[in-house]
């Protein structure tokens, strides 16, 4: 064995921690040796028994219970994980390792109690944090009950918890192994976290101290409070003193024990260590490159560092140089598409829209710090955003109440206007919307037609050019009209008809089943496709059994033929579409039709032969009575023949022309399909020739780099690969409505008294009040909904649409009252509110609830 330096030598299993790395070291002790590193930074000398002595420990464990441990249901995990863990625990240690291990205990000399601590393969990675899934032990005395605990940490990486942590984030048990740390034991007179990030709003200047007297071990465990400063640029910014009437403390003779404490109310630190203790984190922030969840430990006056991590959950910033604060909005909330996007999926969508966007997170975001910093442009912008979403203009205004956090720059010419413009309403014209529906379909068509055949730069240089022709149609002039008349008939109408009639929100009942909605037409549509298939048992039970081929196994099934050629026909004009359907590089219906299964088989057993044609025609005829309901009631008030006359010209425009504002975004989608198709045939050309390894290689590149792969037949693999892990780490990340460059994520609040004690307020979008049982589904694919269920998510976009026909109410995460869920709520006349922060958490599968869709509320029953 080699000497390391510092006593502790390096053997076939043991490193000197200084020098851990690599997955042999696991992640918590290659997080030591790069703390061993920052000058400045006390770390407790020890080292490291490497993933090579827990693989050989595990050879001598029986394979069975592992396979077991793999097809173990929910159930059945902690009977499974603790016949594991005592089999490892039974297993007699090599007199190799064993002599290893104890010769490295010696090496470190006095004082003879270590820390003995997990350090797993998963553990500390930048997409997920595993602490305390393993187990880890203090104030270990001797050599010999070093051994026996770091077979007890051997065993820890699967207790009941761990298992269940990495089923939940997709690891696989067979693919983790254990490290362990073996540190001298510091005794200190106080312990805690220091988290370089606000660990509750993200903000990135803001660090939090806990602390408590005694070992960290009384945080961890809840036995003793936490005192809790919040640093802010090396000032203490506020503080709070906990009583701490119990420490735990080093045992003698090894373990720990609880003491009293003989100043309950004296702060463990003083203000002067806090803010060293943060300046050392910020050294260390510096260094690791991002926000740390450190744990430290004072003895004497000097801090020893036992951990640093990263934190997980902070969701990143938008680069900018220019030293300025900035303000950005969330654009997956306008869009109603919160999930990140591959980096090909945000370049197409960059290139769409005509507004700059940042990234971050794999997320977009709009930079509004300038027209929150003008004045005039500011009121616009705040009541513009905050009439859509009443949480986005709340957080708005509680950053502009700051003093001094934006610069008041003068006012410009120009004030802030919408994406695509501002226009003026016009009056109802049926031949105006067939016109822009019809330009749409001609140049989709013609897409489709002029990039058959290319290939290479060519294909590149074609849809670069022709994502202009795109922009043309998706934000053609004589568009915004008509989608902001209907938007303003829609205002005018719940406006004067309360004011007059005292009414709420009549025009969700005038707005029900109107012509031209491409997107509500998609889930009646697929109503009748399940007509087709509800005559055939054996269609039936084939779907209940099939995989993602299913349709070439139709044609020899009684009802088959049939069942296809629906599937098809339904295909052919909404195969474009699917959950998240912005990013271009999500599956669409067209290339995976079976995510439809689950709906088509709902629509069979929920509803019967017509349901679609009859619904549309009811709720029609419901949007007619209400006409007609209304404009008599005008007409017996003062100057009623005015008013009516008047409100009959609203509801013209509301009925002509809201179906239309689905149409855009439909031509869009479409569009993305022609692009997409000829890119992936580009892939697996590139793919064959041996330039990627696979064809879904190019989603993790941007537009312009997969030009130049084109070009050279050359790509980096390592981005890809690099690419394709951050991905994976974004998705779980909640994106904020509102974030600053300081990394805060600003939460709104409702300002509303009218909501009773213990309901969840939201934003009203659809009339009406609706109880019944709440089905909380957050993947369109997992949907199992009932008549009379309320359909709880995070957000819907179109793809949702065929789920809405089996709901009686909608309540959400996300959504404005022009996002998607919204609109088609109001046309099939499903009571809905929107903006319910939380709701698929507070609100339990299965519980009985009570939607407001007039007033904006959700009361859960039982």
């Amino acid at each position: 064995m080699n000497d390391l330096g510092g006593g502790v030598v390096r053997g076939r299993y043991v490193v000197g921690l200084g020098e851990a790395g690599g997955p042999e070291a696991g992640g918590k002790a290659a997080g030591l040796a790069a703390l061993t590193r920052i000058g400045g930074v006390r770390v407790p000398p020890g080292f490291c028994v490497t993933t090579g002595a827990f693989e050989r420990i595990l050879a001598d464990v029986p394979g069975e219970l592992f396979a077991r441990l793999d097809a173990a249901g929910d159930a059945e995990i902690r009977a499974v994980s603790a016949e594991i863990r005592d089999a490892i625990e039974a297993v007699t240690i090599p007199g190799d390792l064993a002599a290893e291990i104890t010769d490295a205990v010696d090496a470190l000399e006095e004082p003879a109690a270590f820390a003995v601590r997990s350090s797993a393969t998963a553990e500390d990675l930048p997409h997920a944090s595993f602490a305390g899934q393993q187990d880890s032990f203090l104030n270990v005395a001797g050599p010999a009950a070093v051994l026996a605990h770091v077979r007890r940490v051997w065993a820890s990486l699967f207790t009941e918890r761990a298992v269940a942590y990495r089923r939940r984030n997709g690891f696989d048990h067979r693919g983790v192994r254990m490290a362990v740390v073996v540190q001298r034991m510091i005794v200190p007179s106080a312990a805690g976290v220091l988290f370089t990030a606000d660990p509750v709003t993200s903000n990135r200047r803001v660090a939090a101290v806990e602390a408590t007297v005694g070992l960290g071990e009384a945080l961890v465990s809840g036995r003793a409070g936490a005192d809790v400063f919040s640093v802010r640029d090396g000032e203490i910014v506020a503080r709070t003193i906990a009583v701490k009437a119990t420490a735990v403390e080093a045992a003698p003779g090894g373990g720990v024990r609880d003491v009293a404490v003989g100043d309950p109310a004296r702060p463990a630190l003083t203000d002067a260590q806090v803010v060293r203790l943060v300046a050392l984190g910020r050294r260390i922030e510096a260094h690791l490159g991002g926000p740390q969840d450190i744990e430290w430990c004072l003895a004497g006056d000097e801090f020893h560092i036992v951990q640093s991590r990263p934190i997980t959950t902070v969701f990143p910033v938008p680069e900018t140089d220019d030293g300025e604060n900035h303000v950005y909005v969330s654009v997956g909330h306008q869009q109603m598409m919160t999930d990140p996007m591959t980096p090909l999926g945000l370049s197409f969508w960059q290139m769409t829209t005509p507004r700059p966007m940042a990234e971050a997170g794999g997320r977009l975001f709009v930079d509004v710090t300038g027209p929150l910093s003008s004045p005039a442009s500011r009121d616009n912008l705040v009541a513009a955003l905050g009439t859509s979403d009443p949480l986005l203009g709340s957080a708005l205004r509680t950053i502009v109440a700051r003093d001094g956090f934006l610069r008041t720059v003068p006012d410009g010419d120009r004030p802030w206007a919408p994406p695509g413009g501002t226009a003026a309403p016009i009056e109802a014209d049926p031949a105006l919307v067939a016109t822009l529906i019809e330009r749409v379909r001609t140049s989709v068509a013609a897409a489709e037609r002029d990039i058959d055949g290319r290939t290479g730069t060519r294909l590149l240089d074609f849809i670069l050019g022709d994502v202009e022709e795109l922009r043309r149609v998706l934000f053609d002039p004589q568009s915004l009209p008509v989608i902001v008349s209907a938007q303003e008939a829609t205002i005018w109408l719940n406006g004067r008809l309360f004011a007059w009639l005292g009414e709420r929100n009549v025009a969700d009942t005038l707005a029900q089943s109107v012509h031209g909605n491409v997107t509500a037409e998609m889930g009646l549509a697929l109503l009748d496709v399940a007509d087709v298939i509800r005559p055939h048992p054996a269609v039936v039970a084939y779907l209940e059994r099939a995989g993602d081929d299913f349709l070439d196994g139709l044609e020899t099934i009684d009802g088959g033929p049939q069942t296809r050629e629906a599937i098809g026909s339904f295909l052919k004009t909404h195969g474009m579409r699917c959950p998240g359907e912005i990013d271009i590089t999500r599956p669409r219906w067209s290339e995976r039709p079976a995510m439809l299964i689950p709906l088509l088989l709902g629509n069979v057993r929920n509803f019967g032969d017509g349901a679609g044609g009859r619904r549309f025609a009811e709720k029609a005829e419901q949007a007619r009575a209400k006409e007609r309901d209304v404009l008599e009631r005008l007409r017996a008030l003062p100057d009623g023949e005015a008013k009516a006359a008047e409100t009959k010209r609203a509801i013209d425009r509301l009925r002509t022309f809201s179906g239309y504002r689905e149409f855009p975004k439909y031509g869009m989608v479409s569009r993305y399909l022609v692009y997409k198709r000829a890119l992936l045939a580009e892939a697996a050309r590139l793919t064959a020739a041996g330039v990627l390894h696979e064809p879904e290689d190019i989603f993790y590149l941007r537009f312009d780099e997969l030009h130049e792969v084109a070009r050279t037949n050359v790509a980096d693999h390592d981005l890809i690969r690099r690419r394709r892990d951050e991905f994976r780490s974004y998705a779980a990340l909640t994106p904020p409505r509102v974030l600053t460059s300081e990394g805060e994520a600003v939460a709104g609040s409702y300002d509303r008294g009218d909501v009773p004690a213990g309901a969840l307020a939201g934003l009203p979008v659809s009339a009406g009040t609706v109880e019944g049982r709440a089905r909380v589904v957050l993947d369109l694919a997992d949907a199992d909904l009932a008549p009379g269920d309320i359909l709880v998510t995070a957000y819907t976009d179109p793809s949702w649409t065929p789920a809405f026909v089996a709901v009686t109410g909608l309540v959400t995460e996300v959504g404005g009252l022009m996002t998607h869920g919204a609109v088609i709520a109001r046309e099939y006349g499903l009571p809905a509110v929107v903006g319910v922060v939380d709701a698929t958490r507070l609100i339990r599968d299965g519980q009985r609830i009570r939607v407001h869709g007039t007033d904006g509320y959700v009361e859960v029953l039982d």
